[in-house]
């Protein structure tokens, strides 16, 4: 049974709420990440979808989990999402697939098909490969009918829980050059760009503010999606630039997340103020 908020639908009908648009969505987008720091089954999935599934977007597998499980188990979990209309993506794995030789990427995208993913993220946290590149990745994922996602940031070395000390000896870009990738990305195709946080708002004090602020004035919200792993990272956002910014988040945090949507709930800084506008029909 799938999960919906529409006002008669919900509890405490009589109270004011700010209402979300019904998936699919085009701002307001969440992603949940699924099995990595812990075990994201489908029988934990039915729970958290009968609960919260018309909140949730997408499901992000993170690290290649993915390939350690068998192919029922990876078909279930994608079923299952199907089932409440959220989209499945492969996390950027593809970067690990771009260390072994070229025809192991095909294979990699023609698996992902077969296994009915709907989102390739296209990451290079750990590798430098030429933007041609990256269009030609797009246009294989496209082409092979599925989405393409783009992940881009300004931290060298990011991903995988790579610890601060290491990733402040790699050093950073400027944030000029994500936004010029992110333009080339959005024009070859890619519907969303993922903003990875690690040198933003990740292992770095104080934080960038600015990095998206740059992006979000150049690009816009709807066409970007923030890592927000972190309560008050998803609170800053939310609370710098409304209710219906992109972010990805943990599963773990999907109510919390929601609560301060919906204005219902926060923390000093939040509490009642986070309010959305829509027109009277």
């Amino acid at each position: 049974m799938k999960a919906n908020n529409t006002k008669g639908d919900r509890s405490f009908p009589f109270l004011r709420v700010n209402e979300r648009e019904t998936k699919p969505r085009k701002r307001g987008l969440t992603e949940i990440r699924g099995p990595y720091y812990s075990v994201v089954g489908r029988r934990y999935l039915e729970d958290l979808f009968e609960m919260m599934g018309t909140y949730v977007d997408s499901l992000k597998f993170a690290g290649g989990s993915f390939t350690l499980m068998s192919p029922q188990t990876v078909r279930d979990i994608v079923d299952l999402c199907h089932k409440h209309d959220v989209l499945v993506s492969t996390g950027g794995f593809v970067e690990r697939v771009l260390a072994q030789d070229g025809g192991a990427v095909r294979q990699y995208v023609t698996e992902c098909k077969k296994l009915d993913f709907d989102i390739v993220e296209i990451s290079a946290g750990f590798v430098s490969i030429p933007t041609d590149d990256w269009l030609r990745l797009i246009e294989l994922v496209r082409k092979s009918g599925m989405k393409a996602k783009p992940e881009v940031g300004i931290q060298f070395g990011a991903g995988g829980a790579t610890a601060a000390a290491e990733l402040e000896a790699e050093g950073t870009r400027d944030p000029s050059w994500a936004i010029t990738q992110a333009k080339r990305f959005l024009d070859a195709g890619a519907e969303i760009i993922m903003i990875e946080s690690e040198g933003i708002t990740e292992n770095v004090d104080p934080w960038r503010t600015d990095v998206p602020a740059r992006l979000i004035d150049e690009i816009g919200t709807e066409k970007l999606m923030f890592e927000a792993a972190d309560p008050d990272v998803f609170a800053w956002y939310i609370k710098n630039y409304g209710a219906e910014v992109n972010l990805f988040v943990d599963h773990s945090q999907i109510v919390q997340l929601e609560c301060l949507r919906a204005g219902i709930w926060g923390t000093k800084s939040l509490w009642g103020r986070v309010v959305t506008y829509k027109e009277s029909r």
